[in-house]
């Protein structure tokens, strides 16, 4: 049987999360999938200038708006989502992911490699590189953005066991599409890569977001991608046990073929 994955690439509303929350339930009507992954910081928007900027649209990861939204969102749709949201805890704030579950259960994940001026308004991510179950018990891995320029990140996340790695981001760089194909191909894993689009303006600073969102199989094939400037979603079924072989051929596996004393980690 199929496992589908689904992306709804968009252009967020900046410092408007009830607007953002309404956008991303609307972009859901009909759809029919296994897992659907969103944005970055698809709830707030990217560019801030201000930590009080942060503070008006930082939540609980458990008990805030977005959690209680997808809580019944996965609950009524038999679906597992991901998304990106910024998140405060002890006066802290992260730029975070959730996974939902149908069954209430809430995963988090916080970024480990900040961007540029996120470093001003966020934390380092603390809760390392974990992979998690979702509906019919695949194994999912979360990281963020930038995280796919350090290739330890996907490295991690596939000798833990993931399946699936749900990538949120905000690209401005143009190189990441690309990469995401030897992450995948490395580590035998699909990736489901979901950027946003559009310009993003706040004040005297603005971002260009990329888009071409795009999942990739195990082979480091595109198996679908987005175009760069449109609001869409796009949705692969694929066939999970992909990720699991990890055979390169008769004499090569990636993991037993693994020489870690040679490694400089």
């Amino acid at each position: 049987m199929g496992y589908k994955i689904a992306l709804c690439q968009f252009q967020p509303k900046l410092l408007n999360v009830t607007a953002n929350l309404e956008k991303m339930e609307k972009m859901l009507t009909g759809l029919k999938a296994d897992l659907v992954v969103f944005p970055e910081l698809c709830t707030s928007g990217y560019v801030f200038n201000s930590q009080d900027e942060v503070r008006s649209v930082a939540e609980a990861y458990n008990s805030g708006p977005t959690a209680a939204k997808f809580k019944e969102l996965a609950r009524l749709n038999k679906c597992s989502y991901v998304i990106g949201f910024p998140e405060i805890e002890n006066g802290e704030f992260y730029n975070s992911s959730m996974l939902v579950n149908p069954n209430g259960d809430v995963h988090l994940y916080r970024k480990i490699h900040l961007f540029n001026e996120e470093k001003r308004w966020f934390s380092d991510g603390n809760l390392g590189f974990n992979v998690f179950e979702t509906k019919n018990r695949v194994k999912v891995g979360m990281m963020i953005c930038f995280d796919w320029m350090f290739p330890e990140s996907a490295r991690t996340l596939m000798l833990k066991g993931a399946q699936i790695i749900a990538h949120p981001s905000n690209l401005v760089l143009p190189w990441c599409q690309k990469a995401m194909l030897t992450r995948s191909l490395e580590n035998r894993v699909f990736s489901a890569t979901c950027n946003r689009i559009g310009i993003e303006k706040n004040g005297e600073k603005e971002f260009y977001f990329t888009g071409k969102s795009q999942i990739c199989s195990p082979l480091g094939e595109i198996i679908t991608h987005a175009d760069e400037d449109s609001e869409e979603i796009i949705s692969a079924e694929i066939k999970i046990s992909d990720a699991d072989n990890k055979q390169v051929n008769q004499w090569n596996n990636l993991i037993t073929d693994r020489k870690k004393k040679y490694y400089q980690l």
